[in-house]
């Protein structure tokens, strides 16, 4: 009598060669390369200042909100501070509502105080809240009024030889952080909206670089974060495209009187970071997926770092110094 045997369907084979190779090998190298950052990392509050593309466009609005998760859950304590112009700016487009220039400058009157608030608490901040809660209730909405957590005063701008005001612009003048700690304390992410109440009881709408270095300072954190649109401060633009991937507070405070724009704003807070007793501040490329974790958790590393006088980061992570 013969018995014939069926062999067993497996439905998930593979070859012993290539179970040890690709991609599952490349993950376990990233996640061996991570550890040690993880280690030095845990526990530390990181301020990022959120903005620019990484704001507006939506695979990257979602990229950033996994970069925070990430950095929660494997024990660092992320903070956001966010601004809004260009949805300020479309919304006072779309509701009609004109805008005053004095000098070149914007005048904020408080009929756009109330579209600035409704715009950056009201949507953007919602937005960003929304986006990392889909990974759990890690977040909560802060504005800036909370709790008197940024206090401002009103700015002036010189112009025709004379001070004229410019409304609701305010510049700030001080922190309390406590119910920022408060939150933190509970693991949850405060995502922060650049609006400050005025010493005059009035609100106003602050640089939200400034606010972001000054609460890092507030929060003696160990790191902050600036989420840019170019890929970090380059060494001789236009002339070169090279990146300077790390700088001294000294040397950064030299270079800042050559350049123009956008970067003085984010180079400023750096400084003020640094000077206030913030080991790192650090210039990122919003517009680069995962910036925040290939910055933090590889060896490479990514845009520019600033840091004290005093201080040498490790060569591994940023060889070349301007």
């Amino acid at each position: 009598m013969t018995i014939s045997v069926t062999p067993p369907v497996f439905t998930h084979l593979t070859h012993a060669a290539d179970s040890a190779d690709g991609g599952a090998t490349m993950k376990a190298a990233t996640l061996a390369e991570a550890l040690p950052w993880l280690e030095e990392f845990s526990g530390a509050t990181v301020v990022v200042k959120y903005g620019g593309n990484a704001m507006v466009d939506e695979d990257l609005q979602e990229s950033f909100a996994s970069d925070i998760v990430f950095l929660r859950r494997v024990g660092l304590r992320p903070v956001v501070v966010h601004g809004g112009g260009p949805q300020i700016s479309q919304m006072l487009d779309r509701l009609g509502v004109e805008s005053e220039f004095v000098g070149g400058l914007r005048v904020t009157t408080p009929e756009a105080m109330d579209v600035v608030r409704m715009v950056l608490t009201g949507q953007v901040q919602r937005q960003v809240v929304s986006h990392i809660n889909q990974h759990g209730a890690l977040a909560v909405g802060l504005s800036g009024e909370d709790a008197r957590l940024f206090i401002a005063r009103r700015r002036t701008a010189l112009h025709d030889g004379s001070q004229v005001e410019l409304g609701q612009v305010g510049d700030l003048v001080s922190v309390d952080a406590d119910f920022v700690r408060t939150v933190l304390g509970d693991g949850l992410v405060p995502v922060i909206s650049s609006v400050a109440r005025g010493l005059d009881g009035a609100t106003y709408n602050i640089n939200a670089d400034t606010a972001a270095a000054a609460l890092a300072v507030e929060l003696s954190a160990r790191k902050l974060v600036m989420l840019t649109d170019v890929p970090g401060v380059y060494a001789n633009w236009p002339d070169t495209t090279e990146i300077i991937s790390q700088i001294t507070a000294e040397q950064l405070r030299a270079l800042v009187p050559t350049l123009s724009g956008g970067m003085i704003p984010k180079l400023t807070a750096c400084l003020a970071a640094v000077d206030g007793g913030v080991r790192q501040a650090h210039v990122l490329d919003g517009r680069l997926p995962h910036a925040l974790l290939l910055e933090v958790f590889t060896d490479a590393g990514v845009g520019t770092l600033v840091v004290p006088d005093d201080v040498v980061e490790p060569a591994a992570k940023h060889e070349e110094v301007i």
